[in-house]
């Protein structure tokens, strides 16, 4: 990598690749411009010629993880199995680089519009009305990109509290929220509503 002076430029890949790599590794909190020109053993400012901010550094970094998640096609199966199968692919990629459902819960209808499409598309497939394939798809990404926010670590501040019989019982399984089993808990939970939420669109007087 460049060192600060050395005469040589840097490409948006590098920087992209190195703000990855801090991501994978200690997640997209850590990720600053200086922790950056660390990275590729730059000087502090050097990575502002190709990138304005961290805003933009963060755009980039989600475009980049996300590369590689691919619609599929009718042949895969139902529109169940396609939905499902994409939405396992981004997490996927979510699971690799913590915190960027953070980045990308804020981003719907924003600069992932590809990817935003390919889901879009599947519901129309389905069935879905227009309308309906806005409230299933703001469903998805709600869930999708914003379930980090629900910290497992969370119990430990409960420790020193008598908790509620009901509460009690269920936060022994805590660790689960973060694990494949509360993953297809949960998917298997939306995709049956949304089959619900389709059954009532088409039983509606036209």
């Amino acid at each position: 990598m460049q060192t600060s002076g050395s005469g040589n430029t840097l490409s948006e890949a590098e920087i992209v690749e190195a703000a990855l790599r801090v991501v994978r590794q200690d997640g997209v909190e850590k990720l600053s411009m200086r922790r950056l020109s660390r990275e590729l053993g730059v000087s502090p400012m050097a990575p502002y010629y190709y990138v304005a901010d961290k805003r933009e550094l963060l755009d980039l970094v989600a475009t980049a993880a996300l590369t590689g998640v691919r619609k599929p096609p009718p042949e895969f199966g139902t529109w169940q199995m396609r939905l499902r199968e994409i939405v396992d692919q981004i997490d996927e990629k979510l699971r690799k680089h913590p915190g960027l459902g953070d980045v990308l819960i804020e981003q719907m209808l924003g600069k992932q519009l590809d990817l935003i499409a390919s889901v879009m598309e599947i519901l129309f497939d389905a069935g879905f009305d227009d309308r309906n394939v806005l409230a299933s798809y703001a469903t998805i990404h709600t869930y999708l990109f914003g379930r980090g926010k629900v910290n497992p670590r969370d119990r430990g501040a409960l420790n020193d509290r008598v908790l509620p019989e009901a509460v009690e019982r269920a936060m022994k399984h805590i660790g689960d929220l973060r694990g494949k089993y509360s993953y297809d808990f949960s998917m298997d939970v939306l995709i049956a509503g949304l089959e619900a939420q389709l059954v009532r669109q088409l039983e509606r007087p036209v």
